[in-house]
């Protein structure tokens, strides 16, 4: 998949057929010219005479019943002494009756009302307008929860599943972000090393926007960007993770540069997030630098995600994701990517090396719980946190290397929560790529019979007997699993918060 190559799931979204769009059009053009008609004081029968044709010809054209020939129309805007391309335009004429009824046409013929079965209403020159401003929100409302009633929980994982497993095929690499990420960080004075915050800042001038932080952005989001006055809104500079400051500007600069436009579903929300966090890993470690550092690791036999991360100035995580992305078309390495919350819950998972991530009935792998003996797992047990964790990991699909890295989402940092959490991500590689990581002498090998039950997540027999009558325990509860699932043109963002914020901080004057 490229950038400019829409995913299956979004082919034909927006699209209308033909004859709907053929009436729509038609009742656009009718409306106009009832429009530019009365505002010139002229009647059904004078507008005819004048024109050349019949009072029920023209009243027919009026109420977007029957199109009028190229030549009719021609006439029709000598009589009103406008141009035909006036009568024929897209948007909707100067007058507030005329852009509701065409708004109520239009919601009257979409194939959400007319599954409903309702009558149409045809809406007369005695309509009050309150009526029209009614039944338009109302349409407007019922399109709303539509749209949002789309994006279940399980359309959601469906759509996640699809995006995985896309990348999956192009082995986490997409060219075309690689080019356009490194092109637009040299533009900005990028050399080498890491990508300064000041070499952010310049990229983003160059795109007309300034980065201001400020400690009051909108609680649903992380960043806020105002295209009116040019501005990038972060959070303030002191709180910890410098690197995600940068790459949230970077973010935020990326739907720009990408060209995007609104996201129409869930999915294409999805992709664009896919996207935008892409080009930012793409930027703050460009393919130029990182490659050699990567390939000059790999022929010292001392290839380590650890180095990758102080290399370049980000986090373990933001370097293994970079990792993968780099691992497999740049040096030839199959890879897999597992990072799972404190209590083994897979929060994102990637393979191409045939590592067996769980999943569930529909593909999902998210919110699956990982093996106990996996790396993912075993490192949350150790002490020694400064350092990267290694074992051999024995499963059903071969032998693997891993090697993992705790960590922690304090509160007040980017993208944090409400609550301090750990996590560990895990990089591994089949057996025989080993050879290239630093840690491949370690002593340190376990054997996982997943997704076998019997493995680590089904007690063993003389247990369950003796207890399994006896227990009680009390369930913590997992308040996310109640949680609806976020909706909006930008999921999970308060608009109302947005606009108030935005209103706040506008330039004055």
């Amino acid at each position: 998949m490229t950038p400019d190559t829409p995913h299956p799931a979004y082919i034909g979204l927006g699209e209308t057929p033909a004859d709907e769009a053929t009436a729509s059009d038609a009742f656009t053009l009718g409306r106009r010219l009832r429009h530019f008609r009365t505002a010139a004081g002229l009647t059904l029968a004078q507008l005819a005479e004048r024109a050349g044709t019949t009072t029920a010809q023209l009243s027919h054209i009026e109420n977007g019943r029957r199109e009028p020939r190229l030549s009719l129309l021609q006439q029709l805007a000598r009589a009103l002494e406008v141009t035909a391309a006036d009568l024929v335009a897209d948007e909707p004429p100067p007058d507030r009756r005329a852009q509701l009824e065409i708004a109520l046409e239009h919601a009257q013929r979409s194939p959400l009302y007319r599954a409903l079965g309702a009558p149409v209403v045809r809406p007369g020159r005695t309509t009050p307008l309150a009526v029209l401003e009614s039944l338009t929100a109302l349409h407007g409302e019922i399109a709303r929860r539509a749209r949002e009633s789309v994006a279940t929980p399980e359309a959601a994982r469906r759509a996640t599943t699809d995006l995985r497993l896309t990348m999956q095929r192009i082995d986490n690499y997409v060219p075309e972000l690689e080019e356009l990420a490194e092109a637009a960080i040299r533009r900005a004075g990028y050399e080498q090393g890491a990508v300064t915050h000041r070499t952010v800042a310049r990229m983003a001038e160059s795109l007309g926007f300034d980065i201001i932080h400020v400690p009051d952005l909108p609680h649903s989001t992380r960043t806020v960007t105002d295209l009116a006055n040019g501005r990038i809104y972060l959070p303030p500079a002191s709180i910890p993770g410098g690197h995600g400051l940068r790459s949230l500007a970077l973010q935020a600069m990326a739907h720009r540069i990408l060209e995007h436009p609104r996201p129409g579903s869930y999915p294409e929300f999805l992709r664009q997030r896919l996207e935008i966090t892409y080009f930012a890993a793409a930027a703050l470690v460009p393919r130029g630098a990182a490659v050699p550092f990567l390939e000059a690791a790999k022929a010292r036999r001392d290839l380590a995600i650890e180095d990758f991360r102080d290399a370049f100035g980000i986090t373990h995580q933001f370097a293994s994701q970079r990792f993968i992305n780099l691992a497999t078309s740049q040096l030839g390495i199959p890879v897999h990517l597992v990072w799972v919350d404190g209590d083994g819950t897979l929060v994102r998972g990637w393979e191409n090396d045939g590592f067996d991530l769980p999943q569930d009935a529909t593909g999902a792998i998210e919110g699956q719980s990982v093996c106990r003996f996996w790396a993912a797992r075993q490192v949350l047990a150790q002490r020694d946190r400064t350092t990267e964790y290694h074992q051999y990991t024995d499963t059903p699909a071969g032998t693997f290397f891993e090697a993992s890295q705790t960590g922690s989402i304090v509160p007040g940092s980017v993208g944090a929560a409400g609550a301090t959490s750990r996590f560990s991500i895990t990089v591994g590689v089949p057996f025989n790529h080993a050879k290239w990581f630093r840690g491949r002498d370690t002593s340190v090998r376990t054997a996982s019979r997943c997704p076998d039950a019997s493995c680590c997540r089904r007690p063993a027999a003389e247990l369950a007997g003796r207890w399994e009558e006896k227990a009680w325990p009390s369930a913590q509860v997992h308040a996310q699993v109640l949680r609806p699932l976020p909706s909006g043109t930008f999921p999970g963002v308060d608009d109302a918060e947005v606009y108030a914020f935005l209103e706040r901080h506008a330039p004055r004057g």
